[in-house]
């Protein structure tokens, strides 16, 4: 190396790309861990000793923050903030179904929140093809982002629900934590290069071997009744689902052109960046417990 430097000039701009590719320098965003260090303690104190309402709160609120983002980026040329607020009412009266399922059940909650916003662009939607297009954005959004986290909450009406919800919050941060770190480090094979060029089948792996390895280390932990055969196989399960969540919004994304959906959190960008993965894993993981458990109330 001394001589080749030696034999250039210090500048810094004559490497080519093959000698960069020949040593590769990986830099990990050590700020993702900043916000979890915050964000796990208070998460526990809120599930485990404040009332089920607080989650719902919790739950809520990170569902309307991520909708509003995802609705400003699929609205970037024209806004049309009634319609987000419809979406944003109709998506709010969803989730607080699946807090209270014994007034309404959920079912009811996304059939009425499906009829809301079809009424509303129905009666203003300005031109049909563009109100049309409107339409699927808001229903599809109240749907992909408020009835699949809501699923938390009916998580913590099972069983153990408190303990099942730091389950699937830790395999799924575990999973996620496992791709970046092992991707960075040692990928090399692209896994998704036009939806998510930095993905690579290594970190996968390092993503699946993570998320198993947490999965079992909670049934001794704190979770003794959910197997070890099912702690593998919701590890390996719950890495598919956050893979399938992650390289969903990274399509969002890339369809308008930016990099994150907002800038809430430092080194995870907006709200809907830090939930993508759990969009799938929450669900996944609810209807998992419904086969091997036995059918409950949905």
């Amino acid at each position: 190396m001394s001589g080749m430097i030696g034999s250039r000039s210090c500048d810094q701009s004559t490497k080519s790309p093959a000698a960069d590719k020949r040593h590769p320098h990986p830099r990990l965003d050590h700020r993702r861990i900043y916000p979890a260090l915050i964000f796990a303690p208070c998460f526990y104190i809120l599930v485990l000793y404040l009332p089920p309402v607080a989650l719902f709160v919790l739950v809520g609120a990170t569902v309307l923050l991520a909708l509003w983002e995802f609705y400003l980026l699929n609205f970037q040329d024209e806004r049309n903030v009634r319609g987000m607020v419809v979406g944003l009412g109709a998506t709010a009266f969803l989730v607080g179904t699946m807090q209270w399922p014994h007034i309404l059940p959920p079912t009811m909650g996304v059939t009425i929140a499906i009829f809301s916003i079809l009424a509303y662009q129905i009666l203003f939607a300005p031109e049909l093809k563009q109100g049309s297009l409107q339409t699927i954005i808001l229903i599809f959004g109240g749907l992909y982002i408020g009835f699949t986290l809501g699923h938390l909450l009916l998580i913590r009406k099972l069983p153990d629900g408190p303990f099942l919800i730091f389950f699937v919050m830790l395999v799924t941060w575990a999973g996620d934590a496992g791709a970046y770190y092992t991707g960075k480090l040692i990928g090399s094979r692209p896994l998704a290069p036009i939806l998510s060029p930095n993905k690579t089948v290594e970190g996968l792996i390092g993503g699946f071997i993570l998320a198993t390895i947490m999965a079992c280390l909670a049934h001794f932990w704190f979770l003794p009744t959910l197997s070890l055969l099912n702690c593998i196989m919701t590890g390996l399960l719950l890495t598919g689902a956050g893979l399938i969540g992650d390289l969903s919004e990274s399509a969002f994304k890339r369809r308008v052109g930016v990099k994150d959906s907002g800038a809430l959190i430092p080194g995870h960008g907006g709200l809907f960046d830090r939930v993508d993965s759990l969009l799938l894993t929450v669900p996944t993981f609810y209807y998992y417990m419904f086969f091997v458990k036995g059918p409950f109330e949905l």
